[in-house]
């Protein structure tokens, strides 16, 4: 299974909203607040090619974008393709 990472804030719905997509289906992620901290959001806005809103979804290498494209991925289809790398 494909690393996930996902920045977040702590009252973001749209960040709930994809982690509990990434919890239903099992999937272990490491969650990176960007809370008042302006370097991980910086690292974040890098990765993101300057997206800065939250929350800001990685796969593996693949930016997947917000919980939107995510969700979008899911209902597809690929999202169990792209996870399993």
């Amino acid at each position: 299974m494909q690393a996930v990472e996902i920045y977040t804030t702590r009252y973001c719905p749209y960040c709930i909203r994809a982690k509990q997509l990434l919890q239903h289906k099992g999937v272990e992620y490491k969650e990176i607040a960007v809370d008042g901290d302006n370097a991980a959001r910086q690292t974040m806005m890098q990765r993101a090619q300057g997206r800065h809103t939250v929350p800001q979804i990685f796969i593996g290498e693949a930016h997947v974008g917000g919980c939107d494209d995510l969700y979008a991925l899911e209902r597809a289809g690929k999202l169990d393709t792209l996870l399993a790398g």
